[in-house]
Protein backbone atom coordinates (compact mmCIF):
# COMPACT_ATOMS: atom_id res chain seq x y z
CA UNK A 1 0.00 0.00 0.00
CA UNK A 2 1.38 3.32 -1.00
CA UNK A 3 1.31 6.50 0.70
CA UNK A 4 1.78 9.53 -0.78
CA UNK A 5 3.14 11.63 2.31
CA UNK A 6 2.15 15.31 0.71
CA UNK A 7 -1.19 14.12 -0.26
CA UNK A 8 -1.45 12.84 4.14
CA UNK A 9 -4.24 14.39 6.02
CA UNK A 10 -7.23 13.46 8.37
CA UNK A 11 -10.99 14.00 7.25
CA UNK A 12 -11.90 14.28 11.33
CA UNK A 13 -8.74 16.35 12.99
CA UNK A 14 -10.70 16.56 16.31
CA UNK A 15 -10.19 13.27 17.39
CA UNK A 16 -6.48 13.96 17.05
CA UNK A 17 -7.12 15.56 20.78
CA UNK A 18 -7.59 12.25 22.16
CA UNK A 19 -3.45 11.65 21.46
CA UNK A 20 -2.80 14.95 23.66
CA UNK A 21 -5.36 13.19 26.12
CA UNK A 22 -3.70 10.12 26.14
CA UNK A 23 0.00 11.35 26.73
CA UNK A 24 -1.39 13.70 29.72
CA UNK A 25 -2.89 10.24 31.52
CA UNK A 26 0.28 8.54 30.59
CA UNK A 27 2.07 11.64 32.22
CA UNK A 28 -0.18 11.72 35.54
CA UNK A 29 0.48 7.87 36.17
CA UNK A 30 4.04 8.35 35.60
CA UNK A 31 3.92 10.95 38.56
CA UNK A 32 1.68 9.01 40.84
CA UNK A 33 4.41 6.16 40.62
CA UNK A 34 7.31 8.39 41.35
CA UNK A 35 5.15 10.25 44.26
CA UNK A 36 4.10 7.00 46.62
CA UNK A 37 7.10 7.94 48.69
CA UNK A 38 5.08 10.35 50.35
CA UNK A 39 2.63 8.67 51.83
CA UNK A 40 5.11 6.00 53.81
CA UNK A 41 5.15 6.84 57.37
CA UNK A 42 1.04 7.95 57.29
CA UNK A 43 0.08 4.64 55.71
CA UNK A 44 0.77 1.22 56.80
CA UNK A 45 3.07 0.02 54.38
CA UNK A 46 1.12 -3.26 54.34
CA UNK A 47 -2.21 -1.40 53.11
CA UNK A 48 -0.28 0.88 50.99
CA UNK A 49 -0.30 -1.51 48.06
CA UNK A 50 -3.78 -1.99 48.15
CA UNK A 51 -4.70 1.89 48.62
CA UNK A 52 -2.82 2.45 45.26
CA UNK A 53 -3.60 1.65 41.54
CA UNK A 54 -0.65 1.47 40.14
CA UNK A 55 0.88 -2.06 41.07
CA UNK A 56 4.19 -2.85 41.99
CA UNK A 57 6.36 -5.18 40.17
CA UNK A 58 9.27 -5.85 37.44
CA UNK A 59 6.71 -5.91 34.22
CA UNK A 60 7.46 -3.86 31.43
CA UNK A 61 4.36 -3.59 30.41
CA UNK A 62 1.64 -2.14 32.69
CA UNK A 63 -2.14 -1.87 31.64
CA UNK A 64 -2.19 1.81 31.55
CA UNK A 65 0.54 1.13 28.60
CA UNK A 66 -2.21 -0.46 26.69
CA UNK A 67 -5.02 2.02 27.39
CA UNK A 68 -2.55 5.18 26.21
CA UNK A 69 -1.82 2.93 22.95
CA UNK A 70 -5.75 1.67 22.69
CA UNK A 71 -6.70 5.78 23.02
CA UNK A 72 -3.96 6.98 20.28
CA UNK A 73 -4.74 4.67 17.70
CA UNK A 74 -7.99 4.91 18.39
CA UNK A 75 -7.64 8.78 18.28
CA UNK A 76 -5.57 7.60 14.77
CA UNK A 77 -8.54 5.37 13.44
CA UNK A 78 -11.11 7.79 14.13
CA UNK A 79 -9.86 11.01 12.98
CA UNK A 80 -9.66 9.22 9.22
CA UNK A 81 -6.52 9.17 7.82
CA UNK A 82 -6.18 9.18 4.16
CA UNK A 83 -3.88 10.17 1.48
CA UNK A 84 -6.03 9.47 -1.78
CA UNK A 85 -9.77 9.81 -3.44
CA UNK A 86 -12.15 7.43 -3.55
CA UNK A 87 -13.13 6.72 -6.83
CA UNK A 88 -16.40 4.84 -6.96
CA UNK A 89 -16.99 2.19 -9.72
CA UNK A 90 -19.51 4.28 -11.09
CA UNK A 91 -16.95 7.03 -12.00
CA UNK A 92 -14.05 5.46 -14.42
CA UNK A 93 -11.25 6.90 -12.68
CA UNK A 94 -9.24 6.90 -16.13
CA UNK A 95 -10.09 9.19 -18.84
CA UNK A 96 -12.51 7.25 -21.72
CA UNK A 97 -11.28 7.33 -24.96
CA UNK A 98 -12.71 7.25 -28.74
CA UNK A 99 -10.70 5.67 -31.12
CA UNK A 100 -11.09 7.04 -34.59
CA UNK A 101 -9.45 4.62 -37.44
CA UNK A 102 -8.84 5.75 -40.70
CA UNK A 103 -10.16 3.05 -43.22
CA UNK A 104 -9.13 5.03 -46.89
CA UNK A 105 -7.31 3.20 -49.07
CA UNK A 106 -4.08 5.01 -48.08
CA UNK A 107 -3.82 2.92 -45.00
CA UNK A 108 -3.15 0.12 -47.35
CA UNK A 109 0.00 1.31 -47.87
CA UNK A 110 3.01 -0.79 -46.95
CA UNK A 111 5.89 1.47 -45.65
CA UNK A 112 5.25 0.07 -42.46
CA UNK A 113 4.67 -3.91 -42.67
CA UNK A 114 2.63 -5.42 -43.18
CA UNK A 115 0.55 -2.19 -43.91
CA UNK A 116 -0.02 1.18 -42.26
CA UNK A 117 -3.62 -0.39 -41.11
CA UNK A 118 -2.67 -3.28 -39.65
CA UNK A 119 -0.04 -1.54 -37.89
CA UNK A 120 -2.73 0.89 -36.60
CA UNK A 121 -5.02 -2.73 -35.75
CA UNK A 122 -2.06 -3.86 -33.69
CA UNK A 123 -1.03 -0.53 -32.18
CA UNK A 124 -5.06 -0.47 -30.89
CA UNK A 125 -5.21 -4.16 -29.62
CA UNK A 126 -2.44 -2.90 -27.25
CA UNK A 127 -3.83 0.13 -25.99
CA UNK A 128 -7.20 -2.13 -25.60
CA UNK A 129 -5.36 -4.36 -23.21
CA UNK A 130 -3.60 -1.57 -20.79
CA UNK A 131 -6.99 0.13 -20.74
CA UNK A 132 -9.20 -2.92 -19.19
CA UNK A 133 -11.98 -1.42 -17.10
CA UNK A 134 -11.85 1.82 -18.77
CA UNK A 135 -14.89 2.64 -21.41
CA UNK A 136 -13.49 3.21 -24.84
CA UNK A 137 -15.34 3.77 -27.97
CA UNK A 138 -14.61 3.60 -32.00
CA UNK A 139 -15.15 5.27 -34.63
CA UNK A 140 -13.74 4.53 -38.57
CA UNK A 141 -14.29 6.53 -41.56
CA UNK A 142 -12.83 7.34 -44.32
CA UNK A 143 -14.60 9.81 -46.95
CA UNK A 144 -17.83 9.56 -44.27
CA UNK A 145 -17.59 8.71 -40.41
CA UNK A 146 -19.48 5.93 -38.88
CA UNK A 147 -19.46 4.75 -35.13
CA UNK A 148 -18.51 1.35 -34.96
CA UNK A 149 -19.44 0.72 -30.91
CA UNK A 150 -20.20 3.61 -28.29
CA UNK A 151 -17.55 3.73 -25.15
CA UNK A 152 -17.91 0.14 -24.14
CA UNK A 153 -15.38 -1.42 -21.30
CA UNK A 154 -16.07 -4.96 -22.85
CA UNK A 155 -12.25 -5.26 -23.92
CA UNK A 156 -13.84 -8.74 -26.02
CA UNK A 157 -16.57 -6.71 -28.07
CA UNK A 158 -13.99 -4.05 -29.31
CA UNK A 159 -11.65 -6.54 -30.20
CA UNK A 160 -14.25 -8.29 -32.42
CA UNK A 161 -14.94 -5.22 -34.56
CA UNK A 162 -11.82 -3.47 -34.25
CA UNK A 163 -9.85 -6.92 -35.98
CA UNK A 164 -13.04 -6.82 -39.11
CA UNK A 165 -11.92 -3.43 -39.79
CA UNK A 166 -11.08 -2.90 -43.90
CA UNK A 167 -10.59 -0.34 -46.15
CA UNK A 168 -13.45 -2.49 -48.06
CA UNK A 169 -16.32 -1.66 -45.36
CA UNK A 170 -16.81 2.29 -46.32
CA UNK A 171 -17.15 3.42 -50.14
CA UNK A 172 -16.52 6.73 -50.46
CA UNK A 173 -13.06 8.03 -50.64
CA UNK A 174 -11.61 10.71 -48.47
CA UNK A 175 -11.54 11.71 -44.61
CA UNK A 176 -13.69 13.05 -43.45
CA UNK A 177 -12.49 14.67 -39.78
CA UNK A 178 -15.55 16.60 -39.56
CA UNK A 179 -17.80 13.80 -39.44
CA UNK A 180 -15.60 11.93 -36.85
CA UNK A 181 -15.42 15.40 -34.34
CA UNK A 182 -19.64 15.34 -34.82
CA UNK A 183 -19.39 11.24 -34.41
CA UNK A 184 -17.48 12.15 -31.40
CA UNK A 185 -19.63 15.00 -29.83
CA UNK A 186 -22.63 12.55 -29.81
CA UNK A 187 -20.36 9.58 -28.02
CA UNK A 188 -19.33 12.18 -25.54
CA UNK A 189 -22.86 13.49 -25.13
CA UNK A 190 -24.14 10.01 -23.89
CA UNK A 191 -21.53 9.30 -21.96
CA UNK A 192 -22.11 12.90 -19.78
CA UNK A 193 -18.26 13.10 -19.46
CA UNK A 194 -15.16 14.97 -20.79
CA UNK A 195 -13.12 12.28 -23.13
CA UNK A 196 -10.33 11.89 -25.63
CA UNK A 197 -10.66 11.46 -29.64
CA UNK A 198 -7.19 9.64 -31.10
CA UNK A 199 -7.42 9.77 -34.67
CA UNK A 200 -5.13 7.06 -35.65
CA UNK A 201 -4.46 7.73 -39.78
CA UNK A 202 -1.82 8.92 -42.45
CA UNK A 203 -3.42 12.25 -43.25
CA UNK A 204 -5.53 14.90 -43.08
CA UNK A 205 -8.02 16.95 -45.32
CA UNK A 206 -6.50 20.61 -45.20
CA UNK A 207 -10.00 21.74 -46.89
CA UNK A 208 -11.78 20.80 -43.74
CA UNK A 209 -9.22 22.80 -41.18
CA UNK A 210 -11.25 25.51 -40.36
CA UNK A 211 -14.70 23.42 -39.73
CA UNK A 212 -12.76 21.23 -37.55
CA UNK A 213 -11.32 24.04 -35.81
CA UNK A 214 -14.37 25.67 -35.07
CA UNK A 215 -15.96 22.37 -33.82
CA UNK A 216 -13.44 21.50 -31.87
CA UNK A 217 -13.54 25.43 -29.88
CA UNK A 218 -17.20 24.58 -29.49
CA UNK A 219 -16.22 21.06 -27.69
CA UNK A 220 -14.24 22.50 -24.42
CA UNK A 221 -14.72 18.48 -23.07
CA UNK A 222 -13.00 17.37 -26.15
CA UNK A 223 -9.06 16.69 -26.65
CA UNK A 224 -8.09 15.45 -30.28
CA UNK A 225 -4.57 13.54 -30.48
CA UNK A 226 -3.42 12.79 -33.59
CA UNK A 227 -1.20 9.46 -34.06
CA UNK A 228 0.36 9.56 -36.94
CA UNK A 229 0.92 6.05 -38.62
CA UNK A 230 2.78 6.67 -41.35
CA UNK A 231 6.95 6.42 -41.27
CA UNK A 232 7.41 9.97 -42.28
CA UNK A 233 4.37 12.37 -40.59
CA UNK A 234 1.94 14.00 -43.19
CA UNK A 235 2.41 17.82 -44.17
CA UNK A 236 -1.22 17.80 -43.42
CA UNK A 237 -1.09 16.22 -40.52
CA UNK A 238 1.45 18.81 -38.99
CA UNK A 239 -1.22 21.17 -40.28
CA UNK A 240 -4.01 19.69 -38.46
CA UNK A 241 -2.12 19.84 -35.40
CA UNK A 242 -0.91 23.35 -35.55
CA UNK A 243 -4.57 24.55 -36.76
CA UNK A 244 -6.25 22.63 -33.88
CA UNK A 245 -3.70 22.98 -30.88
CA UNK A 246 -3.79 18.99 -30.99
CA UNK A 247 -0.65 16.88 -30.08
CA UNK A 248 0.51 15.37 -32.67
CA UNK A 249 2.56 11.86 -32.02
CA UNK A 250 3.79 8.82 -34.21
CA UNK A 251 3.68 5.32 -34.19
CA UNK A 252 6.59 3.92 -32.15
CA UNK A 253 7.62 0.21 -31.93
CA UNK A 254 7.50 0.21 -28.19
CA UNK A 255 4.75 1.48 -25.51
CA UNK A 256 6.33 4.79 -25.72
CA UNK A 257 2.94 6.06 -27.59
CA UNK A 258 0.50 4.05 -26.16
CA UNK A 259 1.76 6.07 -22.63
CA UNK A 260 2.16 9.59 -24.20
CA UNK A 261 -1.72 9.08 -25.50
CA UNK A 262 -2.97 7.81 -21.79
CA UNK A 263 -0.94 10.70 -20.35
CA UNK A 264 -2.39 13.24 -22.76
CA UNK A 265 -6.06 11.96 -22.01
CA UNK A 266 -5.54 11.67 -18.25
CA UNK A 267 -4.37 15.31 -17.61
CA UNK A 268 -7.78 16.75 -19.84
CA UNK A 269 -9.82 14.17 -18.23
CA UNK A 270 -8.83 15.42 -14.57
CA UNK A 271 -8.50 19.06 -15.79
CA UNK A 272 -11.63 19.02 -17.28
CA UNK A 273 -14.04 16.86 -15.09
CA UNK A 274 -16.37 18.22 -12.23
CA UNK A 275 -16.71 14.47 -11.19
CA UNK A 276 -12.83 14.09 -10.76
CA UNK A 277 -12.98 17.41 -9.20
CA UNK A 278 -15.45 16.58 -6.07
CA UNK A 279 -14.43 13.33 -5.76
CA UNK A 280 -14.41 12.23 -1.98
CA UNK A 281 -11.19 11.44 -0.18
CA UNK A 282 -10.66 7.38 1.13
CA UNK A 283 -11.34 7.19 4.59
CA UNK A 284 -8.00 4.82 5.60
CA UNK A 285 -8.79 4.37 9.43
CA UNK A 286 -10.52 1.15 9.06
CA UNK A 287 -7.14 -0.57 8.75
CA UNK A 288 -6.45 0.88 12.71
CA UNK A 289 -9.05 -1.82 13.64
CA UNK A 290 -6.27 -4.86 13.42
CA UNK A 291 -3.81 -3.39 15.99
CA UNK A 292 -6.75 -2.55 18.50
CA UNK A 293 -7.73 -5.53 17.84
CA UNK A 294 -4.26 -7.12 19.13
CA UNK A 295 -4.29 -4.59 22.19
CA UNK A 296 -8.14 -5.18 23.08
CA UNK A 297 -6.90 -9.12 22.88
CA UNK A 298 -4.25 -8.88 25.29
CA UNK A 299 -5.84 -6.75 27.72
CA UNK A 300 -7.94 -9.45 28.81
CA UNK A 301 -4.96 -11.19 30.80
CA UNK A 302 -5.30 -12.27 34.26
CA UNK A 303 -4.87 -10.10 36.71
CA UNK A 304 -5.27 -7.20 35.13
CA UNK A 305 -7.27 -4.49 36.63
CA UNK A 306 -8.02 -2.89 32.90
CA UNK A 307 -9.41 -5.73 31.23
CA UNK A 308 -12.93 -2.78 30.57
CA UNK A 309 -10.45 -1.43 27.65
CA UNK A 310 -11.53 -3.79 25.28
CA UNK A 311 -15.13 -2.32 25.93
CA UNK A 312 -13.26 0.46 24.53
CA UNK A 313 -11.87 -0.87 21.62
CA UNK A 314 -14.90 -2.35 20.55
CA UNK A 315 -16.68 1.11 20.67
CA UNK A 316 -14.12 2.75 19.01
CA UNK A 317 -14.74 -0.13 16.10
CA UNK A 318 -18.04 0.45 15.82
CA UNK A 319 -18.03 4.29 16.05
CA UNK A 320 -15.51 4.10 12.56
CA UNK A 321 -17.56 4.47 8.77
CA UNK A 322 -18.24 1.15 7.44
CA UNK A 323 -15.90 0.26 5.00
CA UNK A 324 -15.45 -2.53 2.44
CA UNK A 325 -12.64 -5.08 4.28
CA UNK A 326 -12.53 -8.52 3.04
CA UNK A 327 -11.21 -11.19 5.43
CA UNK A 328 -12.54 -14.83 5.21
CA UNK A 329 -12.91 -14.99 9.11
CA UNK A 330 -14.14 -11.93 10.13
CA UNK A 331 -15.69 -11.07 6.91
CA UNK A 332 -19.52 -11.59 8.33
CA UNK A 333 -18.60 -9.29 11.42
CA UNK A 334 -17.66 -6.40 9.41
CA UNK A 335 -19.34 -6.81 5.91
CA UNK A 336 -22.76 -6.87 4.42
CA UNK A 337 -22.98 -9.87 1.54
CA UNK A 338 -23.11 -7.07 -1.00
CA UNK A 339 -19.86 -5.82 0.13
CA UNK A 340 -18.04 -8.94 0.30
CA UNK A 341 -19.49 -9.54 -3.21
CA UNK A 342 -18.23 -6.29 -4.39
CA UNK A 343 -14.79 -6.71 -2.85
CA UNK A 344 -14.70 -10.31 -4.92
CA UNK A 345 -15.73 -8.74 -8.19
CA UNK A 346 -13.16 -6.08 -7.90
CA UNK A 347 -10.53 -8.83 -7.36
CA UNK A 348 -12.11 -11.11 -10.11
CA UNK A 349 -13.42 -13.53 -8.03
CA UNK A 350 -16.47 -13.84 -10.09
CA UNK A 351 -18.17 -17.04 -8.48
CA UNK A 352 -17.08 -16.17 -4.87
CA UNK A 353 -18.92 -12.79 -5.76
CA UNK A 354 -22.49 -14.39 -7.79
CA UNK A 355 -22.61 -16.80 -4.27
CA UNK A 356 -22.33 -13.24 -2.15
CA UNK A 357 -24.67 -10.69 -3.92
CA UNK A 358 -27.74 -9.93 -3.05
CA UNK A 359 -28.48 -7.07 -5.03
CA UNK A 360 -29.98 -8.59 -8.25
CA UNK A 361 -28.13 -6.10 -10.70
CA UNK A 362 -24.70 -7.05 -8.90
CA UNK A 363 -25.57 -10.68 -9.05
CA UNK A 364 -26.43 -10.45 -12.58
CA UNK A 365 -22.97 -8.74 -13.31
CA UNK A 366 -20.93 -11.05 -11.56
CA UNK A 367 -22.63 -13.75 -13.32
CA UNK A 368 -22.32 -12.07 -16.61
CA UNK A 369 -18.99 -11.61 -16.16
CA UNK A 370 -18.23 -15.49 -14.96
CA UNK A 371 -20.19 -16.19 -18.27
CA UNK A 372 -23.22 -17.71 -16.89
CA UNK A 373 -25.48 -16.43 -18.97
CA UNK A 374 -28.66 -17.86 -17.91
CA UNK A 375 -27.93 -17.07 -14.40
CA UNK A 376 -26.57 -13.65 -15.18
CA UNK A 377 -30.42 -13.03 -17.19
CA UNK A 378 -32.55 -14.65 -14.35
CA UNK A 379 -31.07 -12.13 -11.84
CA UNK A 380 -31.07 -8.94 -14.43
CA UNK A 381 -34.80 -9.70 -14.82
CA UNK A 382 -35.34 -8.74 -11.31
CA UNK A 383 -33.64 -5.14 -12.46
CA UNK A 384 -36.94 -2.64 -13.68
CA UNK A 385 -34.51 -0.03 -15.11
CA UNK A 386 -32.97 0.44 -18.47
CA UNK A 387 -29.28 -1.00 -17.34
CA UNK A 388 -31.37 -4.02 -16.13
CA UNK A 389 -32.67 -4.47 -19.30
CA UNK A 390 -29.60 -3.89 -21.00
CA UNK A 391 -28.00 -6.68 -19.67
CA UNK A 392 -31.11 -8.63 -20.03
CA UNK A 393 -30.54 -8.07 -23.68
CA UNK A 394 -26.70 -8.72 -23.82
CA UNK A 395 -27.42 -12.26 -21.75
CA UNK A 396 -30.38 -13.24 -24.20
CA UNK A 397 -27.56 -12.68 -27.00
CA UNK A 398 -25.05 -14.73 -25.72
CA UNK A 399 -27.77 -17.62 -25.22
CA UNK A 400 -29.03 -16.62 -28.99
CA UNK A 401 -32.79 -15.94 -27.92
CA UNK A 402 -32.50 -12.85 -30.31
CA UNK A 403 -36.23 -12.07 -30.14
CA UNK A 404 -35.68 -11.94 -26.60
CA UNK A 405 -32.75 -9.62 -26.53
CA UNK A 406 -34.83 -7.32 -29.12
CA UNK A 407 -37.19 -6.63 -27.09
CA UNK A 408 -35.19 -6.30 -23.86
CA UNK A 409 -33.63 -4.06 -25.50
CA UNK A 410 -36.36 -2.07 -26.93
CA UNK A 411 -37.71 -2.13 -23.27
CA UNK A 412 -34.21 -0.42 -22.33
CA UNK A 413 -34.52 2.30 -24.81
CA UNK A 414 -38.00 3.04 -23.95
CA UNK A 415 -36.95 3.40 -20.43
CA UNK A 416 -33.49 6.12 -21.03
CA UNK A 417 -33.84 6.73 -24.77
CA UNK A 418 -30.19 8.53 -24.88
CA UNK A 419 -28.82 4.99 -24.56
CA UNK A 420 -26.71 4.67 -27.18
CA UNK A 421 -25.17 1.30 -26.10
CA UNK A 422 -28.70 -0.33 -26.33
CA UNK A 423 -29.35 1.50 -29.74
CA UNK A 424 -25.60 0.00 -31.06
CA UNK A 425 -26.38 -3.72 -29.49
CA UNK A 426 -30.22 -3.70 -30.62
CA UNK A 427 -28.77 -3.09 -34.33
CA UNK A 428 -26.29 -5.81 -33.93
CA UNK A 429 -29.15 -8.26 -32.42
CA UNK A 430 -31.21 -7.81 -35.29
CA UNK A 431 -28.06 -8.20 -37.86
CA UNK A 432 -26.91 -11.55 -35.85
CA UNK A 433 -30.86 -12.90 -35.93
CA UNK A 434 -30.73 -12.18 -39.86
CA UNK A 435 -27.77 -14.04 -40.03
CA UNK A 436 -28.45 -16.88 -37.83
CA UNK A 437 -32.01 -17.38 -39.42
CA UNK A 438 -30.50 -17.34 -42.88
CA UNK A 439 -27.32 -20.14 -41.56
CA UNK A 440 -30.41 -22.38 -40.92
CA UNK A 441 -32.34 -21.99 -43.84
CA UNK A 442 -29.17 -23.07 -45.56
CA UNK A 443 -28.38 -26.11 -43.63
CA UNK A 444 -28.69 -29.51 -45.06
CA UNK A 445 -31.73 -31.95 -43.52
CA UNK A 446 -28.72 -34.21 -42.48
CA UNK A 447 -27.84 -35.76 -39.36
CA UNK A 448 -25.02 -34.15 -37.50
CA UNK A 449 -23.00 -37.36 -37.95
CA UNK A 450 -24.08 -38.04 -41.80
CA UNK A 451 -21.53 -38.84 -44.36
CA UNK A 452 -22.43 -37.96 -48.08
CA UNK A 453 -20.12 -38.97 -51.54
CA UNK A 454 -19.78 -36.66 -54.23
CA UNK A 455 -18.89 -39.54 -56.36
CA UNK A 456 -21.05 -40.87 -59.36
CA UNK A 457 -20.60 -44.42 -60.26
CA UNK A 458 -17.35 -45.37 -61.57
CA UNK A 459 -16.06 -42.13 -62.28
CA UNK A 460 -13.53 -40.98 -59.42
CA UNK A 461 -12.89 -42.26 -55.69
CA UNK A 462 -15.00 -41.66 -52.98
CA UNK A 463 -14.06 -39.02 -51.08
CA UNK A 464 -16.23 -38.14 -47.44
CA UNK A 465 -18.04 -35.04 -47.22
CA UNK A 466 -18.89 -33.70 -43.21
CA UNK A 467 -21.70 -31.59 -43.33
CA UNK A 468 -20.17 -28.26 -43.09
CA UNK A 469 -22.91 -26.40 -41.87
CA UNK A 470 -23.35 -25.62 -38.34
CA UNK A 471 -25.26 -28.19 -36.17
CA UNK A 472 -25.27 -26.58 -33.08
CA UNK A 473 -25.47 -22.53 -32.06
CA UNK A 474 -21.67 -23.44 -30.30
CA UNK A 475 -20.39 -24.36 -34.15
CA UNK A 476 -22.38 -21.21 -35.72
CA UNK A 477 -21.20 -18.77 -33.32
CA UNK A 478 -17.64 -20.14 -34.05
CA UNK A 479 -18.27 -19.29 -38.10
CA UNK A 480 -19.54 -16.33 -37.59
CA UNK A 481 -16.60 -14.59 -37.79
CA UNK A 482 -17.36 -12.34 -40.79
CA UNK A 483 -20.50 -11.42 -39.44
CA UNK A 484 -19.15 -8.18 -37.81
CA UNK A 485 -18.12 -7.48 -40.76
CA UNK A 486 -21.27 -7.71 -42.75
CA UNK A 487 -22.79 -5.94 -40.45
CA UNK A 488 -20.94 -2.80 -40.81
CA UNK A 489 -20.50 -2.58 -44.11
CA UNK A 490 -24.35 -2.79 -44.32
CA UNK A 491 -24.68 -0.46 -41.22
CA UNK A 492 -22.11 2.06 -43.20
CA UNK A 493 -23.84 1.91 -46.28
CA UNK A 494 -27.52 2.77 -45.07
CA UNK A 495 -25.64 5.72 -43.00
CA UNK A 496 -23.89 7.13 -45.98
CA UNK A 497 -27.69 6.44 -48.41
CA UNK A 498 -29.28 8.14 -45.58
CA UNK A 499 -27.27 11.17 -45.50
CA UNK A 500 -26.53 11.44 -49.65
CA UNK A 501 -31.25 11.69 -48.99
CA UNK A 502 -30.99 13.88 -46.24
CA UNK A 503 -32.56 17.52 -47.40
CA UNK A 504 -29.81 20.24 -47.37
CA UNK A 505 -30.02 23.19 -45.23
CA UNK A 506 -29.39 26.04 -46.34
CA UNK A 507 -27.19 28.51 -45.09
Amino acid sequence: MDIDLNALHFLRPAWLLLIALALLLAGSWRRLGQGRGRFHGMIAEHLLRHLIVMPTGNARVQPIHLLVATLMIGALAAAGPTWEQDRPAFLDNRAPLILALDLSGSMNSNDIAPTRLQAAKNKLHDLIDRRLGARIGLIAYAGSAHMVLPATDDPALLESFLQVLSSELIESPGKDLAGVIAVARGMLQAEKTPGTLVLVTDGADVAQLDLVSNSLDQQHDLQLLILAVNSQADSGLKTLADATDAPLGSLTATDEDLQWIELHAQTHFQAVSPDQQNLQWKDAGYWLIYPLLVLGFFSLRRGWSLNWSAVLVLALGSALPGQSVYASGLSDAFMTADQQGRWAYEHHHYQDAVTRFQNPYWKGLAAYALGDYANAQASFARVDNAAGYFYQGNSYVRLFKFDQAIAAYQQAIALQPDLAQAKANLALAVALQKDYQDAQSKAPNVKPDEIKYDNTPGQGKNHPLQNAAATSDEQWLQNLNTSPARFLQQKFSLEDARRANAPKVQP
